[in-house]
């Protein structure tokens, strides 16, 4: 059997998990009929059916099934191999940031990066896995939170993390308005991590014995506080937009800093890119920006 061309199969492997000639040609480029050309000649060369066509798509034959398991992960690791390469250079910039920071922090000031910057490129992943630098060739940099200590990566601080306590204006009225009766007579929205207790414990005063619920992320936290279910100590950073348009109130002026930080993350290979300086550069700004409107809050 004369050797196949990696295209053939890498047309196949596509149009077979799709199950549909014509998307499969549209996501390739290509016209139905040149596909179905290729897919017949691959099948001359194979000797065996791989496709069989129907009135509504394709399905994979048992022999084509056993080619694809077979190829299929080896083509998309290709794939995923080269991408990168292809794609980079200093006019195409990746970031990776937490759903909530993203949306939250990064996406609402981005539009001042790009218009000082329109030859490049922003890409941003959104994503709650950490990225692995080494595997994700194709992204540059991330923003994380922790204690800045990432082996084999640079890391540059940003800014801290703190806590208030808010809640929706609709509740601080029902509660006879923001000092209307001590917080801990509240409704106040648990968490797993016991920062209430701390916070109780810098303003000198006690807990309560129950919570109205407990909730496990900030975000969940953040949303409950806007519904009016009870009182979220939430993270300024990502209730910040919140604050400021007022759908959410601050009930106290003090702030409990968090035990991690906010931090650009990098490999090393990314000290060159020039997109990548140039957005740094920004984002330090930015941060700088974000620091001292902290400052003002307390």
């Amino acid at each position: 059997m004369s050797r196949i061309p990696l295209q053939a199969l890498q047309n196949f492997v596509t149009a077979a998990r799709l199950g549909n000639l014509t998307r499969a040609a549209e996501t390739l480029n290509l016209t139905v009929s040149a596909l179905s050309h290729q897919m017949r000649q691959l099948e001359q060369r194979l000797g065996y059916p791989v496709l069989l066509r129907q009135p509504r798509g394709v399905a994979v034959t048992a022999e084509g099934q056993r080619l694809l398991e077979q190829v299929g992960p080896h083509l998309d690791a290709i794939g995923q191999a080269v991408q990168p390469f292809a794609a980079r250079h200093d006019r195409v910039l990746t970031v990776s940031a937490l759903p909530s920071m993203a949306s939250n922090w990064l996406v609402p000031r981005l539009g001042s990066f790009v218009a000082a910057h329109p030859q490049i490129e922003f890409n941003l992943e959104s994503s709650e896995r950490l990225t692995d630098f080494e595997r994700q060739l194709q992204v540059d940099a991330a923003l994380r939170v922790g204690a800045g200590q990432w082996p084999g990566l640079q890391a540059e601080p940003l800014f801290d993390e703190w806590l208030m306590p808010m809640a929706s204006p609709s509740l601080v009225e029902r509660m006879g308005g923001v000092d209307g009766r001590p917080l801990s007579q509240w409704p106040l929205l648990g968490d797993p991590d016991g920062e209430w207790h701390r916070w109780f414990a810098l303003v000198g005063d006690t807990p309560p014995s129950r919570y109205v619920a407990m909730l496990n992320d900030s975000e969940s936290h953040h949303r409950a506080a806007l519904d009016g279910f009870g009182v979220a100590l939430g993270r300024v950073t990502r209730a910040r937009l919140l604050l400021d348009s007022g759908q959410l109130v601050a009930l106290s002026p003090q702030r409990l800093k968090t035990r991690w930080s906010h931090w650009l993350v990098y490999p090393p290979r990314s000290a060159t890119h020039q997109g990548f300086l140039a957005f740094r550069a920004w984002l330090q700004g930015q941060a700088r920006e974000h620091d001292l409107h902290m400052r003002l809050l307390g």
